[in-house]
């Protein structure tokens, strides 16, 4: 469980750049020639990533809560992995190996941080404090009642066997 000040969305966003910045270490130190400058242009960047990322997951809340949008599962095998492509390609953008885009390399390393919050952190968050505030946010919303299930014998057929098995777990 998340203490109360880092669960709100845009702290998390904040977090999230912090956890990046950290990873982003490496890349700064190793592949530049000037060895001195490596920290304070580390500490510029990850202050850049941590506002970044905060104003995103402010404006993600400040749009979940005008839109009631309800929480949407993000595609995790898409997202999961592009930190990890974006921290790929920044070593190796700058260590010189390969050229890519700059925006292609700071989209890949943020993106997914800012867009879980938004697709499903956010709304679910709102949520949980309306339900908490003692609200109900489902109230207009159709309710889906199941369908009553078909009776055993007119799915078995003739098939005894089936009918069997079904009777005898019935009984238990």
């Amino acid at each position: 469980m998340l203490p109360l000040w880092l669960s709100h969305p845009a702290n998390i966003g904040a977090f999230y750049g912090l956890l990046i910045s950290f990873a982003l270490i490496l890349p700064y130190r190793f592949a530049g020639e000037d060895n001195s400058s490596w920290l304070p242009n580390w500490v510029f960047h990850a202050s850049l990533l941590m506002v970044a990322c905060l104003l995103l997951g402010l404006a993600s809340l400040l749009l979940i809560h005008w839109s009631k949008r309800f929480p949407v599962a993000p595609p995790r095998v898409v997202l999961y992995p592009m930190p990890f492509v974006g921290l790929a390609l920044l070593t190796l953008t700058r260590t010189d190996i390969l050229q890519a885009p700059t925006l292609l390399v700071w989209c890949l390393l943020l993106l997914p941080g800012p867009m879980y919050v938004h697709l499903s952190w956010a709304p679910r968050w709102r949520l949980l404090c309306m339900l908490e505030d003692g609200k109900d946010p489902f109230i207009g919303m159709e309710s889906k009642e199941p369908e009553p299930l078909e009776d055993a014998a007119t799915l078995a057929g003739d098939d005894e066997d089936l009918l069997s098995v079904v009777e005898e777990y019935a009984e238990e």
